[in-house]
């Protein structure tokens, strides 16, 4: 038996990406997990396919976030599978490239709705749902503390602001035995990072030389670190910021 069986996670954005690695990580260790999607119906079923014929257990969640009401949406949808959860990753977010004269408002909020709304009125609309004990992981980044990069000023500002998100909600929810931490990863190996790592025939050795390590993230580096979190193992580990970036120098 795995170290998360009997449990139930909620991944958002698991159908591609970090998500997708954390989804099917969590599933091997047990747990049967909720694979959210935005848009692609399909890419959050191929997940759950996979997951299934690893022998594990999930299904598809699809709901929109960071607009008003999307929360409530969403744990409508998930009631219909699951009676309650012991693991949130709040792993959804989108991007932000671009120097702050040429950010406008109307992505500006985008991407705070998407990356700070959404998680916060996930949790804040889903405590009863949640078990005590349970786990929440949110999805930072490296960008939010080792390094200063004008043009994702707004993305790591989103970044920041959740990891005062989980340093305070640890409070909250530490009287219920809830943990509550933000793994930051730096750059890794996904279809979003393509155009960094694949843009010059350098690209590669370039990102590589920023961790200490000497290589890019993968993404099972980052939901290895998840899932030790969401394990007994993690019991002691609250309201931490953890550098999943690989060392980076930068």
């Amino acid at each position: 038996m795995g170290v998360l069986t009997g449990r139930t996670a909620l991944v958002t954005g698991a159908g591609r990406g970090i998500g997708r690695g954390i989804a099917e990580r969590l599933a091997r260790d047990g747990a049967r997990v909720a694979v959210h999607y935005g848009r692609s119906e399909a890419a959050a079923k191929e997940v759950v396919a996979a997951i299934e014929e690893a022998g594990g257990s999930a299904f598809a969640l699809g709901a929109e976030l960071g607009g008003p009401g999307d929360a409530e949406g969403l744990w409508a949808e998930f009631d219909r599978h699951a009676d309650g959860l012991d693991i949130l990753v709040n792993n959804a977010g989108i991007g932000s490239s671009a120097p702050i004269e040429e950010i406008g408002e109307e992505e500006y909020d985008r991407v705070f709705a998407v990356n700070v709304k959404a998680p916060f009125f996930l949790v804040a609309h889903g405590m009863d749902r949640l078990r005590d004990g349970g786990r929440i992981i949110n999805i930072s980044s490296g960008l939010a503390r080792t390094a200063a990069m004008p043009h994702n000023i707004a993305y790591a500002m989103t970044k920041s602001a959740l990891d005062v998100f989980s340093r305070d909600l640890s409070k909250v929810l530490g009287p219920r035995g809830i943990t509550v931490n933000s793994v930051a990863p730096g750059v890794i190996d996904t279809d979003n990072t393509a155009e960094l790592l694949h843009g010059s025939e350098d690209s590669w050795a370039r990102v590589a030389a920023f961790s200490a390590l000497g290589r890019v993230g993968e993404t099972a580096d980052v939901a290895d670190v998840v899932a030790f979190l969401a394990s007994e193992g993690g019991r002691w580990i609250t309201g931490s910021w953890v550098d999943v970036t690989g060392g980076s120098l930068t």
